[in-house]
């Protein structure tokens, strides 16, 4: 049981942005990340996320492939653009070889399909973070 004295605050969590358009997928996400301990910034648009003033803070990206209006291609370089440097996995629900090279070569570390193994993503999240 957890105590108000021995509660851990959002800033000692890793924080993770993730950009996922559909709101019900997103919404689980966001719970199961929470669960595994860690602070999520969850979006539905690439460009609500690049706004978000605790972007340049986050420890991982977790991004959708295919979004309305910014790709995860586009959110990543964006983001290494402004000097952020943490580790990014892309979940898409079109995976092909194709993708998953133009996603390694842009700077993901990991892609995961559509529909999700539960905890793939967590689990996937906490490697990346481990290794980085």
């Amino acid at each position: 049981m957890t105590g108000p004295n021995i509660a851990v605050s959002s800033s000692e969590r890793p924080r993770i942005l993730l950009a996922e358009d559909d709101a019900a997928v997103r919404r689980s996400l966001q719970l199961l990340l929470q669960a595994r301990g860690y602070d999520v910034r969850a979006h539905a648009s690439g460009r609500t996320l690049l706004a978000d003033p605790m972007c340049s803070s986050a420890a991982c990206l977790v991004a959708d492939y295919q979004l309305d209006e910014l790709d995860g291609f586009e959110i990543l370089s964006t983001l290494r653009a402004r000097g952020w440097s943490g580790p990014a996995l892309l979940i898409t629900a079109y995976p092909t070889s194709d993708l998953q090279e133009r996603a390694a070569r842009r700077g993901f570390e990991a892609v995961i399909e559509k529909p999700f193994r539960e905890g793939a993503v967590a689990e996937a999240v906490a490697r990346l973070l481990k290794a980085h």
